[in-house]
């Protein structure tokens, strides 16, 4: 009730300033009013390693604003634990980020930072974008807390911050998760000199209840409740009460470049007096990243732990198992420059990159760790394998060497492509190969234009080092994976009168690893094919507006990837103007998919991992919500009643065996630009 009253006060304050605004001014537009009119800025983020710019939206649009709040923003298809925060696999395959070195990472990549999400900002005044999120009661609250600064010192130079807290108890018992996010960034622009920089951390705490022990309480409660047909979700008995997992990261990179050019005369369109500008002809470009990962999952209970793992290794009443990760990778590179002349028709770079990285694994050992293979030692501890020895972990170090080249053209009607293929030399990327590309053009069509784009990737990678070692208190592998090789080819096709897009593409893998009914990694040593088609379309009338992705897709081994067959995204709201100053999108979204025999979740690896015998299918079911959002000038705001058609067509909405999504719920948020 507290923070309705303060989203609330928040509210009025705005409305109230508004109006005030409009009786006293008309606006920083008007030069009556003696306020200077700024442009707009723009944001960029970074490719990697080169760090060349890749366009950004700043995050100000109303559109799809109440989304951030609910974990259906991250596909149209996430199997995840359920709750907000917490861990989750993108199932719509083509939309799967690639498998991170440290792979703690991965099931949390819809909600820490990464690389080719970090925003630089060029802006002319000052921007701060403050955001502010929540959502339940006092047992089963949301929060998100956000905030965004960037700002010039001048034309040159840009700095920025962030950071990012979300927070939630759970709908279901022993589910609280919590995310901090944090970093800076700062660029330098100059005409011979450039160099831009940024730093991140997170640390995200989930708590593990492995699933509900019965998945009657959610389908059908009066069964296991003597005819009563509804209970607290809290009171629902969970696998795991006392068992935990954190990822703590952080990620500095900064690249550095220096061009040589010419002076050229030129006229600006305002006037006819000459100026000079510098035109960079060659780039020399350093980059530099380093990474960092640290993995720990503990448990205190040892009953559960008895009957939740097949195997215990080292300490049979308490588990605390922990992983490093360290990476460090510098690249040179140099670059001829597109358009310096009219023959310069696309840029070309080369680059070699190094990178040094090093893992260690580790557990407590317990009573009967000392003799694991002696019948007087602990009963419940299972013998270790022979390679591990008694030894509570393990290390390593790798040393890679890659050279690479970039092709690009990004100016023309007709015509723009880009190409980048890195080859692996030295160490554990010996033999690697890594090739990607697109090309689009324009046609015109009627009084239009339509974008067709082609792209495809080949890629001959070797698996993370921690694929194929690993050892904690309940699984222990050592594996001699091959290289996973990879070729996939697509196309698009955006049609910008009837707003359509229609998409499609196909991938053959080979050596594909995955996680198997047991929790271990396996790698299948023949060929996987997925088939992906979707179909964009936006409907408009009037105020009436009707948004919809249609997605399927097909994969040859459901035992290796699976995969829904069908996935929707509909969204319905109506678009006006209220009191000429207040625009407002009233709607109902909803998601669904196909009911298909979807991956598991394992708590002490944070992995996803395919089904064994008599498996559990999960979706057929939709999550629909409704809300309202609305923007007054610089501050917007929304109502939302999340999955609010709750048991209307049957109660089977789980997400993944085990773990149903979170109940309907009340949900509000308010979005602040405090740009002058």
């Amino acid at each position: 009730m507290v923070r309705f009253r303060l989203f609330l006060g928040c509210l009025l304050s705005t409305l109230a300033c508004v109006a005030q605004s409009n009786n006293n001014s008309t606006g920083l537009n008007t030069t009556s009013s003696g306020k200077k009119s700024y442009p707009p800025g723009n944001a960029w983020t970074l490719s990697w390693p080169l760090g060349e710019h890749k366009t950004a939206a700043i995050d100000t649009l109303l559109y799809g604003y109440q989304r951030e709040f609910v974990p259906a923003i991250k596909s149209d298809a996430w199997a995840s634990t359920g709750a907000f925060a917490a861990e989750g696999l993108d199932m719509v395959y083509f939309s799967r980020p690639r498998r991170s070195q440290f792979i703690f990472d991965d099931a949390l990549m819809g909600w820490i930072p990464r690389f080719n999400t970090q925003k630089f900002y060029n802006v002319y005044i000052p921007m701060t974008l403050l955001t502010y999120n929540f959502g339940g009661n006092r047992e089963n609250h949301t929060d998100r807390l956000k905030a965004v600064f960037a700002g010039n010192v001048n034309r040159k130079i840009g700095v920025g911050a962030n950071v990012d807290y979300l927070y939630t108890k759970g709908a279901y018992s022993y589910q609280a998760a919590k995310d901090l996010n944090f970093g800076a960034q700062g660029y330098y622009a100059g005409d011979r000199y450039e160099m831009q920089a940024f730093v991140e951390h997170f640390n995200s705490v989930n708590q593990e209840n492995g699933g509900i022990t019965d998945d009657l309480y959610i389908l059908d409660p009066a069964v296991l409740q003597g005819g009563v047909d509804k209970i607290e979700t809290k009171s629902i008995p969970t696998n795991l009460t006392r068992a935990r997992s954190r990822v703590i990261g952080a990620e500095f990179y900064m690249s550095h470049a220096y061009k040589l050019g010419f002076w050229r005369d030129v006229t600006t369109p305002q006037d006819t007096v000459q100026k000079e500008i510098f035109v960079p002809v060659t780039k020399f470009i350093y980059s530099f990243d380093y990474r960092y990962g640290h993995h720990i999952f503990s448990n205190s209970d040892s009953g559960e732990a008895a009957k939740f793992w097949q195997n215990t290794y080292f300490n049979s009443s308490n588990t605390y198992d922990h992983t490093l990760y360290h990476s460090y990778t510098n690249t040179f590179g140099i670059e001829m420059i597109e358009g310096f002349q009219r023959w310069a028709k696309f840029g070309l770079a080369a680059y070699a990159s190094y990178e040094f990285d090093k893992f260690e694994t580790a557990t407590t050992p317990g009573a009967g760790f000392d003799q694991p293979d002696d019948p007087e030692s602990s009963s419940s501890l299972t013998p270790l394998p022979a390679w591990v020895g008694h030894t509570t972990g393990d290390k390593a170090c790798r040393n890679r060497l890659w050279i690479g080249g970039h092709l690009e053209k990004t100016r023309g009607s007709l015509l723009r492509y880009w190409a980048d293929a890195r080859f692996g030399l030295l160490g554990a990327a010996a033999g690697e190969l890594d090739v990607s590309g697109e090309v689009s053009t324009r046609l015109r069509l009627g009084k239009d234009t339509v974008v067709v784009t082609a792209d495809g990737f080949f890629r001959n990678t070797t698996p993370s080092y921690l694929l194929n070692h690993y050892v904690s208190n309940h699984f222990v592998w050592n594996n001699d994976f091959g290289k996973t090789r990879s070729f996939r080819v697509g196309g698009r096709v955006h049609i910008p009168w009837t707003k359509t897009d229609i998409s499609a593409g196909v991938e053959n893998i080979q050596n594909y690893i995955f996680f198997n009914s047991s929790s271990l990694p396996e790698q299948y040593g023949g060929s996987v094919q997925i088939f992906s088609a979707a179909l964009e379309q936006k409907l408009k009338f009037g105020i009436w507006n009707w948004n919809n992705t249609l997605r399927y897709q097909a994969t040859s081994n459901q035992m290796v990837i699976p995969l829904p067959a069908f996935t929707l995204y509909s969204d319905m709201f109506i678009d006006f103007t209220a009191f000429k100053v207040l625009h407002m999108m009233i709607g109902i979204d909803c998601n669904y998919y196909t009911s298909y025999r979807s991956p598991a979740y394992q708590p002490a690896t944070m992995q996803f991992h395919i089904q064994g015998d008599n498996p559990t299918w999960t979706g057929n079911f939709a999550v629909a919500n409704a809300y309202i959002t609305a923007k007054i000038q610089k501050t917007r705001f929304f109502i939302l009643w999340s999955h609010f058609n709750q048991g209307l067509f049957g109660n089977n909405y789980f997400s993944i065996p085990h773990y149903p999504i979170d109940p309907r719920q009340l949900r509000f948020g308010i979005s602040i630009d405090f740009a002058n």
